[in-house]
């Protein structure tokens, strides 16, 4: 059975399921595979022809052991959370007229209209189905730039099994991301507004690690989280690009590349995880907006944090990739020593200057791009009046950086990854087109109907944030006792 330790090393081997539940590890690290499975060029050829489904359990059942998850469990599991996607295909890859070998993988076709729903619909109904055997319930706890929130809180709405509170810096994301998690009735969905967040979604992050180190609190409600440091949500975004490259590539081992719009590494963290399986993606482009954290880390080879700007790239607003470490574990040989070390340095420090050899270790097969707000809206502009194809702002800039590495990344196919609908940045967008009325590709019905409805939630001041949602969560793990139908 493949077992599951803590990047830290300081926590004992679990099952898929335990680390699942638990989120964190109990030494605060993140949870990783003992080893990852590795796939041949002939197994990749078979997958080929698969459906984003049956490809989809196809590399999960190498994570999830049968005894855990049975077979027939498990492909109804991906059914169920694929079941509401609005394109049969799950994930279209349609082709760009005005760039040559340019195509854009359309993640955004869940119920929140990211590319956040294709791993919260199934890590949500996997955790839904081990809760229901074991009679259990959990709180899960998120902290959002704009999408990971509204994903959560969709999901989780309704289910017995779970209460969810979703964090967001208040004034920081889109009105309509907002309302997405404000418009929902469902009494286990709780959206949490912050004010005076100095560094955006990187400050709620922090207060989440303090209760998630508060053991006895931790206990009382059952925490857990389905952020990207949920091992889960990696698992599953893994699968996407096998998806990607399979439907792109002619033959198995053609150089194919993938721009991803980065913040906080987890999508990324999918890819070169597999990667590091067999998949053979040529270059991995690391897009970031101005919060350049992961550009100057792989450029640089300091991983570091400075001050926050806001952007009209919002969800990538980040100034701590988390996920980086996960991925850094499996470039020095699984060496759980330095990861500690290496973190414990930047709690005290703020900054890591990382090695020679484990800076060239992580860096190979990846180019990064720092995009500028003028660019971003540009490359959106650009595009639409060039083929009407509209970008919303983060696919801009993983599209902005392919643009501008044309040069080192080569005349082979570039895969960019759109991981939001244009509907949920109507504002930016409508200054960028200088629109009246925004074209329809920058519509969706359910953005529409979210206008309309009532709004519910908390509002807090980060300064008290800790202590605030003590008292709240506490409060409501005793009003609804903790008890699963």
């Amino acid at each position: 059975m493949l077992k599951y330790v803590s990047n830290k090393g300081g926590s004992p081997a679990v099952d898929i399921e335990t680390a699942i539940l638990n989120g964190y590890a109990p030494d605060g690290g993140l949870y990783v595979p003992e080893q990852l499975p590795q796939i041949s060029a002939e197994q990749l050829a078979k997958w080929k022809p698969l459906s984003y489904q049956a490809l989809a359990f196809e590399i999960l059942s190498l994570f999830i052991d049968r005894s855990i998850v049975p077979a027939e469990e498990l492909r109804a599991i991906i059914e169920t959370a694929y079941s509401t996607f609005e394109k049969k295909e799950v994930i279209p890859i349609p082709q760009l007229k005005s760039r040559k070998n340019t195509y854009i993988m359309e993640l955004f076709y869940g119920s929140t209209l990211s590319f956040k729903d294709v791993g919260m619909s199934f890590l949500i109904n996997l955790i839904n189905f081990f809760l229901k055997r074991k009679g259990e319930k959990l709180s899960v706890i998120v902290a959002t730039t704009g999408d990971t929130g509204p994903a959560a809180a969709s999901y989780v709405a309704g289910k017995s099994t779970l209460d969810a509170w979703v964090l967001y810096p208040k004034g920081l994301i889109t009105d309509e991301q907002e309302r997405q998690m404000t418009t929902l009735s469902d009494n286990n969905v709780h959206a949490v507004g912050v004010f005076n967040c100095p560094d955006g979604g990187d400050d709620l992050d922090v207060v989440i690690a303090k209760l998630f180190a508060n053991p006895s609190f931790k206990e009382q409600v059952k925490l857990s989280s389905v952020n990207s440091l949920n091992w889960g949500r990696i698992m599953i975004q893994t699968v996407h690009y096998f998806y990607g490259y399979l439907q792109v590539a002619d033959t198995i081992g053609e150089a194919v590349s993938m721009a991803v719009p980065s913040g906080g590494f987890g999508n990324l963290c999918g890819g070169a995880l597999a990667r590091k399986m067999g998949l053979p993606i040529h270059y991995f482009i690391v897009a970031n907006n101005k919060n350049e954290c992961l550009h100057r880390l792989f450029s640089t080879g300091v991983f570091s944090k400075k001050p926050i700007y806001e952007t009209v790239s919002s969800a990538i607003d980040i100034l701590i990739p988390i996920n980086f470490w996960r991925y850094l574990y499996f470039c020095v040989d699984r060496d759980a020593e330095k990861i500690k070390a290496w973190t414990e340095e930047f709690d005290q420090t703020g900054k890591v200057q990382f090695d020679e050899k484990s800076f060239a270790a992580y860096r190979e097969g990846f180019l990064s791009k720092s995009i500028s707000d003028e660019k971003t809206i540009a490359t959106i502009r650009q595009t639409f009046e060039a083929e009407a194809y509209l970008l919303d702002p983060h696919t801009a800039v993983a599209l902005a950086a392919t643009d501008l590495l044309k040069a080192q990344i080569g005349d082979h196919k570039v895969i960019c990854l759109a991981t939001a609908h244009p509907a949920k940045f109507s504002t930016i967008l409508q200054k960028t087109l200088n629109v009246s009325t925004l074209p329809e590709a920058a519509t969706h019905a359910s953005i529409e109907l979210a206008k309309r409805r009532c709004q519910k939630g908390y509002t807090a001041d980060h300064a008290h944030l800790e202590e605030a949602l003590l008292d709240a969560m506490e409060t409501n793990w005793k009003q609804t006792q903790g008890n699963s139908k």
